[in-house]
């Protein structure tokens, strides 16, 4: 017979009584009270969240299934407030007493929580061409601990992303490869593209680009400068008539900016078929596409090695993004194939990603 719960007072803020946003919170405060002779659980479904701050809160059971790492970790942020009384004996106005020195979160899906750490560590920064890395300097703020059902231990950034990773499915795999931050759309990109001949010519050899004809680059560029031109000079006193023109026209270049991104997204998840056929895993994808495999790469993708070079040179795809996602396929593969007790490249000792090449068993760079 528990007693243990029987001392906490529940609080529920979901349901329409519980009043929009921050209105819920006056009843959580008031039955907290100063949370030194008070216990109280907080159950919600989404309210209080986001954008609020109580102190006492020192743990959070995350139960709803949150997709979003941002979403995900704003929630978990609000059990990180500290929580400390100034001068607690009223003789030391220098003098702190920490009442909260820790806080938790806890999750009934490890797999997805993981995964939530690997693509929050990754958004933080993603310019760190090793995904290790970015997870292991989120880590050192917020550990995490597993519990093996007598001890808790301490995971690394290795053990996050081989838990997270083989708990990807190829669905998901997949959208790593269909994202459009693989490549870059920008007006400075595409005018890369229309002031070089030779890449203009690379990117019509990419299927679908032909339809779309050699002047949607200069449409999508020229249009989007006059639209900004226009709503500068005009400011607050465009007309209506005129601000529906601009909003036409803006609809427009969008539009056609979008079908460019999704065709050179769409010659990006050729990509992993090119990593299927290969059987280099060391060397980096751009030495294996440049050097080693360039016949294969062509018959593949449709693009000549020296079209794909030149594209990569003028910034077309992003090579940051582009690790990423290639060391999730490297992860990926490796936990399916040992699954069915395949070990397909034994002694493999480095990853090589898109442009660089990271150690299979720590984060060092070669």
């Amino acid at each position: 017979y528990n007693t243990f719960w029987h001392e906490y007072k529940v609080g529920v803020a979901a349901g329409a009584t519980a009043g929009i946003c921050q209105a819920a919170l006056p009843p959580v405060c008031k039955a907290i009270c100063l949370g030194r002779e008070t216990k109280t659980s907080t159950h919600t479904c989404g309210k209080l969240t986001t954008g609020v701050t109580v102190p006492q809160w020192s743990y959070i059971l995350m139960l709803r299934n949150l997709n979003s790492p941002e979403t995900y970790f704003q929630a978990a942020f609000r059990v990180q407030s500290p929580w400390s009384i100034k001068n607690p004996d009223g003789d030391n106005p220098s003098a702190e007493a920490v009442l909260k020195p820790v806080c938790f979160v806890f999750d009934f899906a490890p797999t997805r929580a993981l995964r939530q750490i690997a693509d929050y560590g990754a958004g933080l920064s993603p310019e760190t061409p090793n995904p290790e890395q970015a997870v292991e300097e989120l880590v050192k703020f917020l550990p995490v601990l597993a519990y093996d059902g007598s001890n808790m231990t301490q995971v690394d950034a290795g053990g996050i992303l081989d838990i997270a990773m083989s708990g990807t499915s190829a669905t998901l795999l997949a959208r790593k490869w269909e994202s459009a931050i693989l490549v870059n759309v920008d007006n400075d990109t595409l005018r890369k593209i229309m002031n070089n001949p030779d890449a203009l010519s690379a990117v019509m050899n990419i299927e679908g680009f032909r339809a779309l004809g050699n002047d949607i680059f200069e449409t999508v560029v020229n249009k989007s400068d006059a639209v900004k031109k226009a709503k500068k000079e005009k400011g607050q006193e465009i007309t209506p008539a005129e601000k529906k023109e601009l909003t036409a026209e803006e609809k427009e270049y969008k539009s056609k900016r979008k079908q460019i991104q999704e065709k050179l997204v769409k010659f990006a998840t050729r990509i992993p078929a090119f990593m299927y056929l290969t059987d280099f895993r060391e060397n980096t994808l751009q030495d294996v596409i440049t050097k080693l495999e360039p016949g294969l790469f062509r018959t593949v993708t449709g693009l000549t090695v020296e079209d794909f070079h030149l594209l990569v040179n003028l910034g077309v795809f992003n090579a940051t993004h582009m690790n990423q996602a290639v060391f999730a396929f490297r992860r990926y593969e490796d936990s399916s194939l040992s699954y069915t007790g395949i070990e397909s490249h034994k002694g493999l000792r480095r990853y090589g990603l898109y442009d660089t090449v990271v150690a299979v068993d720590d984060d060092a760079i070669a």
